[in-house]
């Protein structure tokens, strides 16, 4: 390896890197601000427009769109016919590139940039150079990330970049310029009609682009899908947003399953949504048990009670950091766990769950932060919709029978819709004390799962009298209020916006209970 370009946007480690090949005797090409700062601190370099023949011109739009750049990174060593054509035109070989390009991701999410500025940030040269030099990967090392200047310097002292590095390298540019023009494509089939009128102007863009590029990740292959005859892998988002599952470490256990991952979504998707110490335990994508407590430890208590039959085999997630007195209680309640999910555990509670080795451990960094887009693939589509992030405050219900709530229930049905949030529609939840205590989930009518809540209330020996019910969705007709009534509640959250609400708020007021409308619908599909 003789000669390096370093072309770069992205300045971190770029001088020490630098300086580390010229230490090792490769020469250093490079352009504008890169080139700058490299001689700045003292390092020998050549800039590019001295290799061409050209200045850069355009404003920098063209500066290394030449045949000694582009030859010098294309042509084949193993090729007599190539390196003879080189050497005709004068050209030498440029061995290690290193780019990373125009950041068009952050000119664009400035809420003032125009399209100018988003144009003028679309990088032309810099992907050009790239793709060459990762076709010709071979004979050409070509570096992206800062991250992988370490391992570039270890094995060139080690005798030189191996095959299986560049080739890897190369694979890492085609990823990188796939999501670049993916971002490009995703921004401009976003804006408005008209647009191109007014450069100078900040865009209109509409919510959802007219082509959407999503790239993705694999980051492990799975034993199977949902099912043993169904193949499976989870796949990352490079950049997933903070506090999501997607950013765990697995401290132990066997490796994760299709369903032990779509679980704990659920599961931690919900238990960070409370401010208070609470425990989520979910099967089957919904939550089983769901509690709040003073500790981690009373929260799980609380949140087991509600179905102890349904949480066997289930996922728990807590929003506190587990700690020995927790894992002692679900020591103590003899659950099976699948999966166990908290911000962090302490060393004694993990020397405690070392004892459980099939158990998968997982620590999450807590964020209130979630998904901003949702998918769900159908049959030759997919279907894209905002995350369902609205959290209802106190503030915002409507009363809307005689008899007001009090602040205890209020309480209680605050917590109840937060739950019915997480519950697979038709949704009811029974609710009191910061703990579930019937939930009745997945059913086609309202009705039904109304019923199947009060009977899982009653088989886990909880009295649903004084209760606190919230519905995802409106009553169409009164008898699914009536048999929750029936069951014990004394006050109902729902959304309200049925052609009969006031059949259900009279049905209400007949039977003196409480009933407040959130006028936000959570159904989950």
């Amino acid at each position: 390896m003789t000669t390096a370009l370093l072309s770069v946007s992205d300045k971190t480690g770029i001088v020490d890197f630098a300086r580390a090949l010229h230490q090792r005797g490769i020469k250093l090409l490079s352009t504008g601000g890169t080139a700058r700062l490299l001689a700045d601190n003292g390092l020998p370099v050549t800039e590019v427009a001295e290799v061409t023949g050209f200045p850069e011109m355009l404003d920098g739009r063209v500066k290394t769109l030449h045949p000694r750049i582009h030859g010098g990174l294309l042509a084949r060593r193993d090729m007599p016919e190539h390196m003879a054509a080189l050497k005709a035109h004068g050209i030498a070989t440029i061995d290690l590139l290193v780019i990373n390009l125009y950041p068009f991701a952050q000119a664009t999410a400035r809420p003032d940039c125009t399209l100018e500025d988003a144009i003028e940030n679309i990088d032309i040269g810099g992907p050009a150079m790239l793709r060459a030099a990762a076709k010709n990967w071979p004979d050409v090392g070509v570096v992206i990330d800062p991250t992988d200047y370490a391992q570039v310097l270890g094995e060139l002292d080690a005798g030189g970049l191996t095959r299986k590095t560049k080739f890897g390298l190369a694979r890492k540019v085609y990823a990188h310029t796939a999501a670049y023009d993916g971002m490009i494509t995703n921004y401009l089939s976003a804006l408005d009609a008209g647009a191109e009128d007014k450069p100078s102007a900040v865009p209109a863009r509409a919510e959802y682009p007219g082509i959407y590029t999503l790239q993705l990740e694999k980051t492990q292959d799975l034993r199977y899908g949902e099912n043993p005859h169904q193949s499976a892998a989870f796949y990352r988002e490079r950049q997933p947003a903070p506090g999501t599952l997607a950013g765990w470490t697995q401290l132990q256990g066997k490796e994760l399953s299709f369903n032990n991952i779509a679980d704990a979504d659920a599961a931690w998707e919900c238990v960070k949504t409370f401010d208070a110490p609470a425990c989520v335990i979910v099967k089957h994508a919904n939550p089983c048990g769901v509690a709040v407590g003073g500790t981690a430890t009373e929260a799980y208590t609380k949140a087991l009670k509600t179905d102890t039959t349904s949480a066997f085999g289930g996922i728990v997630a807590f929003n506190q950091p587990l700690d020995v007195a927790t894992v002692e209680a679900m020591v103590a309640a003899k659950q099976f766990v699948e999966v166990l999910i908290a911000p962090s555990v302490t060393p004694d509670a993990r020397e405690l769950l070392a004892k459980k080795q099939n158990l998968r451990l997982l620590e999450v960094p807590l964020s209130r932060q979630g998904n901003a887009l949702e998918f769900k693939r159908i049959g030759g589509g997919m279907l894209l919709q905002s995350a369902d992030a609205k959290n209802v405050a106190a503030s915002e219900l409507r009363i809307v029978t005689t008899l007001q709530p009090t602040h205890e229930q209020m309480q209680d049905l605050l917590f109840a819709w937060k739950v019915a949030k997480f519950v697979k529609s038709n949704a009811i939840v029974y609710c009191a004390g910061g703990m579930t205590l019937g939930v009745g989930a997945g059913q086609m009518s309202r009705v039904d799962s109304s019923r199947i809540a009060s009977i899982k209330a009653e088989n886990a020996g909880l009295s649903l009298q004084r209760s606190a019910v919230a519905s995802d969705a409106f009553f169409p007709f009164r008898d699914g209020l009536d048999v929750v009534i029936d069951a014990g509640a004394s006050c109902v959250i729902q959304p309200g916006g049925s052609m009969r609400d006031q059949e259900v708020i009279d049905a209400a007021n007949e039977r003196g209970i409480a009933m407040v409308f959130t006028g936000t619908r959570h159904f989950r599909h």
